[in-house]
């Protein structure tokens, strides 16, 4: 009886509109930013989810002073701020040193507005930590574009994106455009942290993004085998996650990160001998255009 009534209860949560719209939303999610993932993972640009935090911090406080949506400012100036590193993403030493200097002005200048104009900076901290009832149809169309875009650059770009993920210099010699490549990756990157801010606050961006990757990193043997696993893990965290978190009465934002995080560990008890054969597999293959081994990402 008491497993009829927990049933029962999910499925009246699941009648609401704003279940209906939150859990709409982590199917999105699940589709575009898992493959984000694999692009943070591949080009080894792991502060930039960290800076994109704090830019997305210092666009909601603009947003609180103007009177302007907040979430919509923090994409604006996460994409801008994607778009201004870019340059610097010759090497993961130097845009790591970027995301150091973006990160320490974004949240300084946060702050600064927020206290010069005195709004309740309780409000800008909040979305830091998700409110993923209160996902709107803004929030839907970003995370449905990104659901379209992302996948899609990668399946059109696929030999492309696979070069530079493997190694910058070797893409560049063999005709890719690498800084516009470069470019859109990274905006669609700090883009993709901002949209994810209502669902699982930006504190807790990875459990969409880097560990769903890091485990299809595991399982597949190419770039479009690490992103199909990609967005397969995600789909079945986030229905997971979202289910448990209904059903125990707890936020969903933690209970997403830890499901992911289950999953990325189950990943990596599987035996290192059935890994290394796919390994080795790609790595004799003479008609490869690029590297297919995750083991062999990033090299820049």
């Amino acid at each position: 009886m008491p497993a009829v009534t927990a049933a029962a209860d999910v499925g009246e949560l699941l009648q609401l509109l704003p279940v209906q719209r939150a859990g709409f939303a982590l199917l999105l999610a699940a589709v575009g930013l898992p493959i984000v993932g694999v692009v943070i993972v591949g080009l080894d640009i792991m502060p930039v989810r960290f800076a994109m935090m704090h830019v997305a911090l210092l666009g909601i406080a603009v947003g609180l002073l103007t009177g302007l949506d907040p979430v919509l400012c923090a994409l604006v100036a996460c994409a801008l701020a994607g778009a201004g590193v870019a340059p610097l993403a010759r090497t993961p030493d130097g845009l790591s040193g970027a995301m150091g200097l973006l990160m320490s002005l974004a949240i300084a200048a946060a702050l600064l507005v927020l206290a010069v104009s005195g709004v309740n900076a309780s409000g800008a901290f909040a979305l830091l930590w998700g409110s993923i009832l209160s996902v709107g149809t803004a929030d839907l169309v970003v995370l449905g574009l990104l659901a379209a875009a992302v996948p899609g650059l990668f399946f059109w770009r696929r030999r492309d994106v696979a070069l530079l993920l493997y190694d910058r210099e070797l893409a560049q010699c063999s005709g890719v455009r690498v800084r516009g490549l470069t470019l859109v990756l990274l905006v669609l990157v700090a883009v993709a942290v901002a949209g994810a801010i209502k669902l699982t606050g930006a504190l807790l961006v990875d459990a969409l993004t880097l560990l769903p990757a890091l485990a299809a990193r595991r399982l597949g043997s190419s770039l479009k085998s690490i992103t199909l696993w990609a967005v397969g893990i995600g789909v079945a965290v986030n229905v997971t996650g979202f289910l448990v978190a209904l059903r125990l009465d707890l936020p969903p934002g933690p209970v997403l990160v830890l499901t992911a995080g289950a999953v990325v560990l189950g990943v990596h008890l599987i035996p290192e001998r059935r890994i290394s054969s796919w390994r080795a597999t790609a790595s004799v293959s003479p008609t490869a255009s690029a590297p297919s081994s995750p083991s062999a990402w990033p090299r820049h």
